[in-house]
């Protein structure tokens, strides 16, 4: 049986990864995971519904909460990707599989908050081990007392 992408896991698997980080910190964690296929919040295409996912299961959703500081949510979209708030920052088009090692650079202190110039404002960056660094702009408003502490 041939996987279309191998490099990515299922959402079980990467819900399975982020639970490990969440015991490993001592977080709370929430999972929904009961989004199926014919509930999607997204619809990609008219054969979306015919398509199984890499370990022949329907494709699903999941959307993980993680307690503590700062505030985490993960929602994990069928088609591999994620989106990743973390205290109100917004990462949109995170692989699948960089999740796990996202969450865990937030709460190994790897994440940090950068002020800059050009272009304006604050950046929060969480370099993900062996993996993309990600950056994203910090809307003024919710520059949270944990995203205050990462200032570097």
């Amino acid at each position: 049986m041939s996987h279309p992408h191998p490099h990515l896991p299922s959402t079980q698997a990467a819900v399975t990864a982020v639970r490990a980080v969440a015991e490993e910190f001592h977080l709370e964690i929430t999972v929904t995971d009961d989004i199926g296929a014919d509930q999607t919040s997204r619809r990609t295409s008219a054969g979306a519904f015919n398509a199984l996912d890499e370990d022949g299961s329907l494709p699903h959703e999941a959307f993980i909460e993680l307690g503590g500081s700062p505030y985490v949510s993960v929602q994990l979209y069928p088609e591999g990707d994620a989106r990743i708030t973390v205290d109100g920052v917004e990462f949109a088009d995170v692989p699948r599989d960089a999740v796990p090692g996202f969450v865990r650079a937030i709460h190994t202190g790897l994440a940090h908050v950068k002020g800059r110039f050009f272009p304006p404002g604050q950046w929060l960056i969480v370099p993900v081990p062996g993996g993309s660094t990600y950056k994203e702009l910090v809307p003024s408003v919710t520059l949270t007392p944990w995203l205050s502490s990462r200032f570097r």
